[in-house]
């Protein structure tokens, strides 16, 4: 077993130099395709990338390093020959080629040969030790391009967040060294200091907090921020377990949701406008309740007081605002919003991203920075949600190259079809809302989709009316829209709408 396991490994290492000489191959017929269509030079190879992406089900940034590696290595043949023969695998042979991508052609040959990875010279380093080894050899061949690098990565500087388990997420600065350390050696000054002083908080505790306090200048590190939180009326109301969204994270727990919603809002005399218990339709309503009771109808919402009691230290005030968000029942479609306007209006902007939360390119999860029309507005595409979805700012410039279009395709939740210049389809679904039903089947992969096709939909055409709900002052008008289908045959387990929260938070007043 131990000798497959190698022998396997050795496989996965000749499958990728393969691939790597494919995609090398690939990106030259594409530019000779695109220059024989009259793409100018400085644009020739636009979208190769992001097509290996999709081919090896990979985000198109991740598909660009991957052409990146392959061409690199055309110039470090003992490099490569050790990537086929096993002696490196992929993400080794991406730090070594990494190391040496500031130097010259001839320079990178040099270093290639001086390290002949292919004779064994790497077996058993580590990461570091490559990186190291790499670095020393490209800085004796030319230190000046090394210190040019050095002094282009400091312009590199940003800050990133990722999601981590359990509700947390990654908040990471990429810092010069000089001003990284000086961070870290204050926060860890700052919490010894408190740990002295009788802080019962752990090190790390003590430095995570304070971090967020000087980043956003409030104790406790709450800050006029806008959050989006997408629960179901049971969840929130009922104690339900399905668990809810959180815009720009992904799925958090039904618990965690209700906690945030309901603990983070409380102090003396405060209280939360909630609407909630809606049958399934189309519309989003917005609307704000302070102080008493609700007399609501509760056939179309229920307005729910929150979040009254004494506050504490680390509970700040949070001005809470209930959306809602009528779904389709068991699918979680949300409504079709249209415009004639060729920008999508601030609330079907909203939808987009909720609905779609990540970008919408398969395997892409990029944060939405694009509205972007399915169907170009410039080839009469219509501005609404069925030929809307998100995208982030480099696919969607990937998709205006020549030979990409896309198009909506009927689907049980909104479907978008990508063609690429090579005739290849993929299928980007819009992912579940919380309360979507999980027992509707998906139809069988078609020729060369890269995700499973939906069901299709019912035929829905919502009629809209208009209902007051009338309560303690201010009121809420709601825009209702009725069904006209029966009933559907699902369960009525399945039809649970979705309610948007969005959370201003910071200190009341």
């Amino acid at each position: 077993m131990i000798d497959q396991l190698r022998e396997l490994e050795d496989l996965k290492s000749a499958a990728a130099a393969k691939q790597a000489d494919i995609a090398v191959a690939f990106d030259l017929f594409q530019r000779r395709v695109q220059a024989a269509a009259g793409v100018p030079v400085d644009e020739l190879g636009a979208g190769v990338g992001a097509q290996i992406a999709l081919a090896r089900r990979e985000s198109p940034s991740r598909g660009g390093r991957l052409l990146g590696l392959a061409k690199a290595m055309r110039d470090m043949p003992r490099t490569f020959e050790a990537f086929r023969s096993g002696r490196l695998n992929e993400w080794r042979t991406t730090l070594l080629v990494k190391e040496t991508v500031c130097l010259s052609v001839d320079d990178r040959c040099a270093v290639d040969e001086e390290l002949a990875a292919d004779t064994g010279t790497l077996d058993g380093f580590g990461d570091r030790a490559i990186v190291s080894t790499v670095r020393a050899a490209a800085y004796r061949r030319d230190p000046k391009s090394v210190a040019r690098r050095a002094s282009r990565a400091v312009t590199e500087r940003n800050v990133s967040l990722r999601p981590a388990p359990d509700t947390m997420t990654y908040l990471t600065a990429l810092l010069p060294v000089a001003e990284g350390v000086a961070a870290y050696a204050s926060l860890t000054r700052h919490a010894d200091s408190l740990r002295s002083a009788g802080d019962e908080r752990s090190k790390g505790q003590i430095m995570a907090d304070s971090l967020v306090e000087r980043v956003t200048g409030t104790p406790g590190g709450i800050a006029g921020i806008d959050i989006q939180l997408v629960v179901t009326d049971r969840t929130l109301f009922q104690g339900d377990s399905e668990p809810a969204r959180l815009t720009g994270y992904g799925t958090v727990p039904a618990h965690w949701a209700r906690e945030t919603i309901l603990n983070r809002t409380t102090r003396p005399g405060f209280y939360a406008g909630a609407v909630a218990g809606l049958a399934s339709g189309s519309d989003a309503v917005a609307g704000s309740v302070a102080g008493g009771d609700s007399g609501a109808d509760t056939a179309v919402g229920a307005e729910a007081v929150v979040g009254s009691g004494s506050s504490s230290p680390d509970q700040h005030e949070l001005s809470v605002w209930l959306r809602r968000l009528y779904t389709a029942p068991g699918s979680g479609e949300l409504v079709a919003m249209d415009s004639k306007a060729r920008f999508f209006p601030p609330g079907l902007r909203r939808l987009l991203q909720v609905r779609d939360d990540m970008c919408r390119t398969p395997y892409c999860d990029a944060p939405i920075r694009h509205d972007d029309h399915v169907i170009p507005w410039h080839n009469d595409g219509p501005t609404s949600s069925t030929n809307g979805q998100g995208l982030c700012e480099a696919c969607n410039h990937t998709k205006e190259n020549p030979g990409w279009s896309a198009k909506p395709v009927p689907g049980t939740r909104h479907t978008v079809e990508t063609r690429t210049p090579t005739g290849h389809t993929y299928h980007s679904t819009a992912p579940p809302l919380p309360g979507t039903s999980r027992d509707m089947a998906p139809l069988p992969e078609a020729p060369h989709h890269q995700a499973t096709l939906p069901p299709s939909p019912l035929d829905r055409k919502a009629v809209p009316g208009t209902q007051v709900t009338a309560g303690t002052e201010p009121a809420i008008r709601c825009r209702t829209v009725h069904n006209p289908l029966p009933e559907p045959v699902r369960c009525q387990e399945a039809m649970k709408p979705a309610v948007q929260i969005l959370g201003r938070a910071g200190p009341a007043g």
